[in-house]
């Protein structure tokens, strides 16, 4: 992480807050009221770097009013999230936005180069998230593997064997797949299947989706 005390933290536009604002929450947007633990916020920048990287407003109500806060306290809880209970640290650079009489503070969280970034849960142990849509949720194994094979697997090319091929022939035709719906139809293990879906993922072929507690994969 990078530090940030050796400078002042810059300034927002009026005008570009004002246009994040109006985006409302999305997969690299969201919303705080304020920090109450450095603990649980730890959990939406480890989404953030294990995504596609996002920013923080904080002193933003859900409904998008905005309320004043303790600009430095509130960066001190960040750093500490992002130092303390984050591993690896991710990159993260704090900036304040001066609204009328009020103090916001903008956090903008960069995409980990090294994947996957854990954040410490409430049970001491580490934990991996992931942002989809407007949701900070915990990753699948299906995921932290993809995540692990994003690190070595830009610029290759991926070989597809008679599995992966058949899956993406499913997807193009039925547009949707689990994994359990993979492996029944493939004939293998639900430890192979996941392996063959991770290496999709983390070639940018499959894309993830959260949905009724049930997670599935759709052509990207």
């Amino acid at each position: 992480m990078k530090q940030q005390n050796q400078q002042p933290p810059a300034g927002i536009p009026t005008a570009l807050f004002y246009q994040w604002l109006d985006e409302g929450e999305h997969e690299q947007q969201d919303f705080k009221e304020t920090i109450s633990s450095s603990r649980k916020i730890a959990r939406t920048l480890c989404a953030f770097a294990n995504t596609r990287g996002g920013r923080i407003l904080i002193g933003v109500r859900d409904n998008r009013s905005l309320r004043g806060i303790q600009v430095e306290e509130e960066q001190q809880m960040m750093e500490a999230a992002a130092t303390y209970f984050c591993r690896p640290a991710p990159d993260i650079r704090c900036m304040h936005i001066e609204i009328g009489q009020k103090i916001l503070l903008a956090v903008k969280v960069e995409a980990a180069i090294e994947k996957p970034v854990y954040a410490m849960g409430d049970d001491n142990k580490w934990w991996v998230h992931i942002r989809v849509g407007d949701k900070t949720l915990l990753a699948s194994k299906t995921v932290v593997d993809a995540l692990h094979r994003s690190v070595s697997a830009d610029g290759r090319l991926i070989q597809l064997g008679s599995k992966e091929e058949g899956l993406l022939r499913h997807l193009a035709e039925h547009r949707r797949v689990t994994l359990k719906e993979f492996a029944r139809m493939m004939n293998i293990s639900i430890w192979r299947a996941r392996k063959i879906v991770a290496g999709l993922i983390s070639a940018g072929l499959l894309e993830v989706h959260t949905g009724g507690h049930k997670e599935y994969y759709t052509l990207l």
